[in-house]
């Protein structure tokens, strides 16, 4: 629910309300992503969800009413251009689609894969951000919601992936920086950084006993996170709740990044 200058005063709980918006969800055939298309549109959007595996998207779509699929590699620019025409106007974006290199020591990692990472997380959220930005900034409003890390604000180590860290700095800098270009635009940036909430990311983490202990171990609420406990942090960035709030990374980080 855009909220023009003239509006009437919504109650506390329509501001978070989304009905008549459309929501972009990239990285949602599984995983937070797929969440995030659940919470968008229960809060009313309709929500077309992109990846590359166009089965769990086609389920996902079948599951939730105001869910369409549209399937594509985002880090293929003509992919992107394709998928932005099919989409017609975005309203709200969320750039959550990832790639980690993890457990790879820097010094041995290959090049090839660093830029693999670097292209998925971030120049890819550039392409699909800045492309989606000039019909928001046409009609003078917008919400992009990059889903970011706690390792975008801290090191990574000694769970090493070098090219996921510089990827995620690289967000929120990005973050940053959109949001100051495009606020007098009436466009708003911000960014997610959760700690370690299950994933296919994170999963052989969860899965092995003394990678989870240390997960565990090092954040001050003693665990993980749920995935439920993104859903305040998106639907407030998403909606007229955040009207005023552009360019900040919220960390759902269990205290991480306050040790």
């Amino acid at each position: 629910m855009y909220l023009g200058p003239m509006a009437e005063t919504p109650t506390p709980l329509e501001l978070f309300r989304l009905d008549g918006q459309t929501a972009l969800v990239t990285g949602a055939s599984s995983g937070l992503g797929a969440r995030f298309a659940r919470v968008l549109a229960a809060a009313g959007a309709e929500v077309i969800v992109t990846a590359r595996r166009a089965d769990r998207l086609q389920e996902l779509a079948a599951e939730i009413p105001g869910v369409r699929a549209e399937p594509c590699d985002i880090s293929d620019d003509t992919a992107v251009n394709g998928l932005i025409q099919r989409c017609g106007q975005i309203d709200i974006l969320v750039n959550n689609a990832g790639a980690s290199d993890g457990g790879i020591a820097a010094e041995g990692e290959a090049m090839e894969e660093y830029d693999r990472i670097i292209a998925i997380n971030q120049r890819a959220v550039f392409h699909l951000a800045t492309r989606i930005a000039r019909g928001m900034i046409e009609r003078g409003h917008g919400s992009i919601v990059n889903i970011a890390s706690v390792h975008g604000l801290v090191a990574a180590a000694p769970n090493n992936q070098a090219a996921y860290v510089a990827s995620k700095s690289a967000l929120v800098g990005l973050t940053r920086e959109l949001a100051v270009q495009w606020a007098k635009h009436g466009v708003r940036v911000n960014a997610i950084a959760p700690a370690y909430f299950e994933s296919e990311l994170t999963a052989d983490m969860f899965a092995d006993e003394k990678s989870r202990a240390w997960i565990e171990r090092n954040t001050p609420m003693r665990r993980p996170g749920r995935s439920d406990e993104l859903d305040g942090a998106l639907l407030f960035l998403a909606s007229s709740a955040g009207s005023y709030v552009t360019g900040i990374t919220l960390p759902v980080d269990g205290g991480w990044t306050a040790r």
